[in-house]
């Protein structure tokens, strides 16, 4: 139980980080607090209101993981490097794809 707790700790010291230093994360977490009750309220089966939370979630979920990539990267070192460049915009790729996931899992669901 100890080991659970301190990884929940853990867990809410990374969101506390992202939110206090990465505003693309601060700008998808309040996109997420819009959009996810939108979702929860409307006519749509569950299946469907999964769809769009877990497409929102996403976004937070790259995020998290792109700005992981970005800081280890800073870490070992701020000197511009082709390895570290490829890193960070194989990240915010990834970021970008989860962003362009949100609009078409909506739609889909939405019409059908």
């Amino acid at each position: 139980m100890k080991r659970i707790w301190r990884a929940l700790l853990h867990s809410l010291d990374g969101f506390a980080a992202a939110f206090k230093y990465e505003d693309a994360f601060r700008l998808e977490v309040l996109l997420a607090l819009i959009l996810v009750p939108l979702v929860l309220s409307m006519h749509v089966s569950g299946i469907g209101k999964a769809l769009m939370v877990g497409s929102v979630l996403l976004v937070t979920v790259t995020e998290l993981l792109n700005s992981a990539i970005e800081a280890v990267t800073d870490r070992v070192s701020l000197e511009d490097h082709v390895l570290a460049k490829r890193a960070k915009d194989m990240g915010s790729a990834a970021v970008m794809i989860s962003l362009i996931n949100v609009p078409v899992v909506w739609l889909l669901v939405l019409l059908g």
